[in-house]
């Protein structure tokens, strides 16, 4: 009888225990379902919110006051709500907003077509046929649009010969941006312009222009970005070469869908981004994005492209970057917006309820990031003593915090590997706080690829390896455009009209801050004349 119970109660354990694994599988199993649900269908705003903004026992929370009510209650009763009624001048003054046209609305610098309704009696009046005086006049401006046109640029060489000699003289023919193509640097531009900065796939682009009856393939565009793409390698490369010889840059990368061929099954290739932006920290020196291409996520390929670079590496803690830090020659910045949407993801996962420890953890980073705020663009040093005044302290509370609450969940759960991911990487995740060019966060190198993440939703895939690598020059070009804040399509329109017969050794003078204020010098800023049309 002993020995059964014994053996009884020992089952009993057992099954105890492997329900307790289960539940941990499926605790975690369903962090993961909120997480892919999470990137493919939900928000991707992490932004902390109180528990009383979510709903409380079925209803709504109170809204809570704003300064402006709040200001308009300063002369209620103390104890006392203050009033909802709107003051008089108050109402006035909205509905003068409200009923305020659009006219200064409207950018200046759009040409004005003007349309002039007269009467149809002339200038005489209908009532006593006397003649009409002008003594005002209503201005209503309706913002109208008119799709991009085709044009055709003939190109006229005259063939002169001497009269006395017969010696024949023509002018060489003007160069193209690809030879014998008979796409212009302004269609060109808005090819490469239209797939990768505003995601538009060619079929599409092929519908478009066949609205405006011009018949081009696919395959036809294809080749142009193809060719594009390899006359505007060179300058990528040189945004390289000027990214890697910054102190400090931000890495990740982002999977893309890539056919393999006729025949072949699709795999999933990877963009790598760097990015050269020291602007938080109070650096004048232009921003720069460079993108690379490779077929697979091995770690050779960061190894490779930075194999020039010596300095800060601020990336996440994927496990490919760490033969760069081996030698001391890369130094190592982890990303607190990693670590943090880990927790989030079990926040989101717990309802966002108030009080749990992934709440707490998320609070506690939620100072960290406040303090960032109040020094973003100040100098190096400035960060610095900051940091070490203020920082210092909550991450030595945040760890502390960490390592008790590491002790009273299981090891396995959601929560313990998110405390865990921390942990493991706090040297480099705290090493911002003694040095004021590294930032809390890889925010730079997120905010480059998100231009990749909606395009690839819209075409989906690349069709090959090669376009991969033209897919990497043309978005190192828009996206370092774009940092200098300058119009993209602008930007490689200048480019593509001058690079064919550009010096090689000079192609520095194609980069994008070095034309930027030529951009900015041909660029619209006054109203064009207007020409007057009778009703």
């Amino acid at each position: 009888m002993l020995a059964a119970n014994a053996a009884l109660s020992g089952e009993v354990q057992r099954s105890q225990e492997a329900l307790k694994i289960a539940l941990l599988t499926v605790e975690k199993l369903k962090v993961e379902v909120a997480y892919l649900r999470r990137m493919k269908y939900g928000r991707s705003s992490e932004q902390l919110e109180h528990a009383q903004l979510e709903l409380v026992g079925g209803q709504l929370a109170q809204p809570t006051l704003t300064p402006t009510t709040q200001a308009e209650g300063a002369d209620a009763e103390d104890g006392e709500h203050p009033s909802n009624v709107t003051s008089i001048e108050q109402g006035r003054k909205k509905r003068q907003a409200r009923q305020r046209t659009g006219v200064r609305d409207l950018p200046d610098h759009l040409p004005r077509r003007t349309v002039m309704h007269t009467p149809h009696s002339g200038c005489n009046c209908q009532a006593c046929g006397r003649g009409l005086r002008e003594i005002g006049q209503d201005v209503a401006e309706v913002l109208d649009y008119e799709p991009g046109s085709f044009h055709v640029v003939r190109h006229v060489r005259p063939k002169l010969a001497c009269v006395n000699c017969s010696t024949i003289t023509q002018v060489p023919a003007p160069s193209r941006p690809i030879d014998r193509c008979m796409a212009g640097a302004g269609l060109l531009s808005h090819v490469l312009v239209s797939k990768y900065c505003d995601h538009t796939p060619l079929y599409r682009l092929c519908q478009i222009y066949g609205r405006e009856g011009v018949d081009l393939q696919r395959s036809t565009l294809a080749d142009w970005v193809a060719q594009a793409a390899r006359l505007l390698s060179p300058l990528a490369e040189a945004i390289g070469r000027y990214v890697l010889a910054a102190d400090k840059i931000h890495g990740d990368d982002t999977p893309i869908r890539v056919l393999g061929g006729a025949g072949a099954k699709a795999r999933t290739g990877r963009l790598w981004v760097y990015v050269r932006d020291d602007r938080p920290s109070g650096d004048t020196a232009p921003p720069a994005v460079w993108f690379q291409y490779s077929a697979n996520r091995k770690g050779e390929h960061p190894v490779r492209h930075l194999r020039h670079f010596k300095g800060i590496l601020q990336a996440d803690a994927f496990a490919g970057y760490h033969p760069l830090y081996e030698d001391g020659r890369v130094v190592e910045a982890a990303c607190w917006s990693h670590a943090r949407r880990k927790l989030w993801d079990i926040h989101e996962r717990q309802h966002k309820l108030g009080g749990t420890l992934a709440h707490q953890a998320l609070q506690r980073i939620g100072k960290v990031f406040g303090v960032e705020a109040e020094i973003r663009g100040k100098p190096p040093h400035e960060r610095m003593r900051v940091r070490r005044e203020r920082t210092a302290a909550m991450l030595g509370d945040l760890k502390a915090w960490f390592d008790t609450a590491l002790s009273q969940v299981s090891a396995k759960s959601p929560m313990a590997l998110a405390i865990g991911y921390s942990l493991s990487n706090w040297t480099a995740l705290t090493r911002f706080v003694d040095d004021g060019r590294i930032e809390m966060h890889n925010n730079a190198a997120e905010r480059a690829l998100r231009g990749v993440a909606i395009g690839r939703k819209n075409y989906l895939h690349l069709g090959s390896d090669n376009g991969g690598h033209s897919a990497a020059v043309i978005y190192t070009l828009i996206g370092s455009a774009k940092l200098v804040g300058i119009d993209s399509q602008a930007y490689l329109r200048h480019v593509l009209e001058r690079i064919a017969d550009h010096p090689s050794n000079r192609i520095d003078e194609l980069l994008p801050w070095a034309v930027a204020s030529e951009l900015a010098k041909a660029a619209p800023t006054s109203s064009q004349p207007t020409d007057k049309l009778a009703a």
